[in-house]
C-alpha cells in the first residue's frame, strides 16, 4: 500500500507543539503533504521539521508567516516542481510537486476568499489559471494525486450548515460549479468519494463556538486523483482523535507500488 497524508497545519510550528510530528511517526506514510506552513524554510532546519527517513521540501510564500506548502517523501523524487506557472500565486507558496516515477504528488493550498471581496477576486483568478494547469495534468501519462486545502465544499453533504452558507465563500455557486468541471469534463476524481463514507465527514471546523465538539464542519481538504488511481483507493480516514490544527489530517491508502 502507498499511504498519503494531507493536512492544512495552520502554522506548522504550532502543529508541532500540538504533537503532529509524534503522530506522523506512527503513520508510516509514503508521502506527507502539508499546507499553510506559515514559516520560512530557514526557520525549519532542525527536528522535528526534517523527519528521519524522509526527503523534505518546503515552498515558502514571499510574505513571511503566510501560506506555504511542504512535502515529505520516503522516496527521493526524480524531480521537484515549485509553483504551477502563475506568478501571483506561486509567490504565495501554494503549489509544490514531487515526481516519483510514474506517480506525481502535489501539496496544494488554494486561496480563501472569506476575508474580503479582493481575496475572493484573487481566488477566482487562481481558479481560472489552475484550471488550465489541471488540464495539463490530465494529459500526462503519469498518475497524479493533488492533496490539499481547496477551500471549496463541493456538495451539500460536504458541510453541516449548507443552507446558511450558500452565499458564503467556500460554498458559492460559482465555486461549486468549478469543482463540477474539475470532477466532470476535466476528468479528475475526488478520491475520498470513491469509497462509501459516513455522513458528516468533514475536514475543517471554525474556531468559533463549539464547531469541533459538535462536528459543525466543512470538507474542503481533498485528494484529487487522475483516473488511473480511481480504482486504487483502498482506505480513507479523517483523523480526529487528536487536534493539531483547525483542519484534520486526511489519510488515504492506495493500491500502488513503484516500479524499480
Amino acid at each position: 500500500m502507498f499511504r498519503v497524508i494531507s493536512l492544512n497545519a495552520n502554522g506548522i510550528r504550532a502543529a508541532a507543539r500540538k504533537g503532529l510530528f509524534e503522530w506522523l511517526k506512527t503513520q508510516d506514510a509514503d508521502v506527507v503533504c502539508i499546507q499553510e506552513t506559515k514559516a520560512q524554510a530557514h526557520q525549519l532546519g532542525d527536528d522535528p521539521f526534517r523527519p528521519a527517513d524522509y526527503y523534505c521540501y518546503y515552498e515558502d510564500a514571499e510574505k513571511k508567516g503566510y501560506s506555504g506548502t511542504a512535502i515529505y517523501s520516503k522516496r527521493e523524487p526524480q524531480k521537484v516542481i515549485r509553483g504551477y506557472g502563475d506568478r501571483e500565486f506561486d509567490n504565495e507558496g501554494r503549489y509544490l510537486e514531487v515526481q516519483l516515477g510514474g506517480l506525481n504528488v502535489v501539496s496544494l493550498y488554494l486561496p480563501s476568499g472569506s476575508s474580503s471581496e479582493e481575496r475572493q477576486a484573487a481566488k477566482y483568478r487562481c481558479m481560472a489559471t489552475f484550471e488550465e494547469h489541471l488540464k495539463k495534468v490530465r494529459r500526462k501519462r503519469s498518475q497524479t494525486i493533488i492533496c490539499g486545502d481547496w477551500n471549496i465544499a463541493h456538495k451539500e453533504e460536504d458541510l453541516k450548515n449548507f443552507k446558511a452558507n450558500r452565499k458564503n465563500s467556500g460554498f458559492l455557486p460559482e465555486e461549486r460549479a468549478w469543482l463540477d468541471k474539475v470532477f466532470g469534463p476535466i476528468g479528475l476524481v475526488d478520491a475520498f468519494r470513491t469509497l462509501e463514507q459516513e455522513p458528516h465527514s468533514y475536514t475543517w471546523w471554525s474556531n468559533r463556538g463549539r464547531a469541533w465538539d459538535n462536528n459543525v464542519g466543512w470538507r474542503i481538504d481533498y485528494q484529487v486523483v487522475t483516473p488511473g488511481l480511481e480504482d486504487r483507493v483502498a482506505r480513507t480516514e479523517i483523523y480526529r482523535e487528536e487536534r493539531f490544527s483547525d483542519h484534520a489530517p486526511l489519510i488515504m491508502d492506495y493500491d500502488w507500488r513503484h516500479d524499480g
